[in-house]
């Protein structure tokens, strides 16, 4: 029983998730300022390294594991990047 809830649990988590980088998409193409699309991307890592983890904890291999945290490195120094650029312009001093 506790499995079968783990598995619709986890496609669920799947389907929400898609659906979150789905609005995060549109908002990243309709966004009406750079500051909307930098968030939207930010919370689109996110989402991504959550759908990764989920994915893994569904397989048990621990590669996702490792794919995930590089992910949230990823997109942490690009986040600061974009933030350093849009604030003053350049990105390297």
């Amino acid at each position: 029983m506790s499995a079968t809830i783990l598995i619709w649990s986890l496609t669920l988590a799947h389907l929400m998730l898609v659906l979150a980088m789905a609005c995060n998409v549109y908002r990243v193409i309709r966004g009406p300022r750079a500051q909307d699309r930098v968030l939207c991307l930010d919370a689109m890592y996110v989402n991504a390294m959550l759908l990764v983890l989920t994915f893994g904890m569904r397989t048990g291999s621990t590669h996702y594991f490792e794919a995930a945290l590089v992910i949230a490195i990823i997109g942490f120094v690009s986040s600061v990047a974009l933030a350093k650029f849009l604030m003053r312009g350049e990105v390297i001093e």
